[in-house]
């Protein structure tokens, strides 16, 4: 467990970081001038290395995990961030998902956390996607019928769409197999199997439903095998913020890299959503090639570095313990 809990959660955070300056700009334009290090203001004007919802609120679950699980606690940390700027870099939330607003107002005024989350298909965004990396190390000694119930759960606290749900799942399960220590491709497949029999014995959506999932776990639709998601050009992966696009972006990008650097910017460099498809995919890189692999510069450059550290150290220190209860 050593390094790896630190190696998970400032990948997720620099990446995010990286993709800030950017956001919401179209493809075209970024890559017209692409980004190769951390930069200052931009889209949001910030500082450089400055986190966004994504890395606040990822840190909001790493650091309520350290208390041990707790949905309530989970929401309200949740809440805390929003209203009074918890885990935010400078004291102030600069940007929020209509989902994610709406389902913390939800906690705010004492709905249980687990009835906040949007349930329409329209509300398939991805900020449940990009936050949930630290559950991974709390549930990965589970069998998988818990692993899925404490995943809808932390999911539900604002996104309860089975697609989100299940998009979590499956990022999830990816990387339990990196973090078990299997080479990339290996894990890749290995997860498919794994989700696919989690699914055939346990119906938890429609057909059409895990149909929206064919290119990440290569199933056939109708009568038509179609081409897997990792063989894909790039101009035939969306990186928009509906939560299926972004796993498929963060997983090619990961994919059809070698390093966290390359599979990063690869990521921030499509475009659109950019902290988000960096921090998904920084998440499972940093797990895979390790926190040695991340650029130091990058570190040293992110905001409220010494409290991420603090946070993982702690996180780490639980894991273990808990391990040897």
């Amino acid at each position: 467990m050593e390094n790896v809990v630190k190696a998970g959660i400032f990948g997720v955070c620099v990446g995010d970081a990286l993709g800030v300056p950017v956001e919401f700009k179209r493809r075209e334009e970024v890559q017209r001038s692409p980004v190769t290090d951390m930069r200052a203001f931009g889209t949001h004007h910030q500082p450089a290395g400055t986190l966004s919802d994504d890395g606040s609120l990822t840190l909001c679950l790493a650091e309520e995990l350290i208390k041990g699980y707790n949905l309530e606690k989970i929401g309200q940390s949740f809440v805390e961030w929003k209203k009074f700027g918890h885990w935010t870099p400078h004291g102030k939330v600069f940007d929020i998902g209509i989902a994610t607003s709406q389902a913390i107002h939800r906690i705010s005024k004492g709905t249980p956390p687990n009835l906040c989350g949007g349930t329409s298909e329209s509300e398939n965004g991805n900020g449940s996607l990009m936050r949930i990396l630290p559950l991974l190390f709390y549930i990965k000694d589970l069998r998988i019928e818990q692993r899925f119930d404490k995943i809808k759960e932390v999911s539900g606290i604002t996104h309860g769409h089975i697609r989100s749900v299940l998009d979590c799942f499956i990022y999830l399960e990816f990387a339990l197999e990196i973090l078990k220590g299997k080479e990339k491709w290996e894990a890749y497949k290995t997860m498919q199997k794994t989700v696919r029999k989690f699914l055939d014995h346990h119906p938890i959506c429609s057909q059409s439903e895990l149909d929206k999932f064919h290119r990440i776990l290569e199933l056939k639709v109708g009568a038509y095998d179609l081409a897997p998601l990792y063989s894909l050009q790039q101009e035939e992966i969306s990186s928009s913020g509906y939560v299926v696009s972004s796993l498929e972006a963060s997983l090619w990008c990961f994919l059809n890299s070698g390093s966290y650097a390359e599979a990063v910017l690869k990521a921030v460099n499509l475009g659109e959503d950019t902290d988000t498809t960096g921090a998904v995919t920084g998440g499972i890189a940093g797990i895979y090639y390790g926190f040695e692999d991340i650029p130091e510069e990058w570190i040293t450059q992110l905001v409220r570095k010494e409290d991420i550290e603090n946070v993982c150290i702690r996180l780490e220190n639980k894991l273990m313990i808990r391990n040897h209860e």
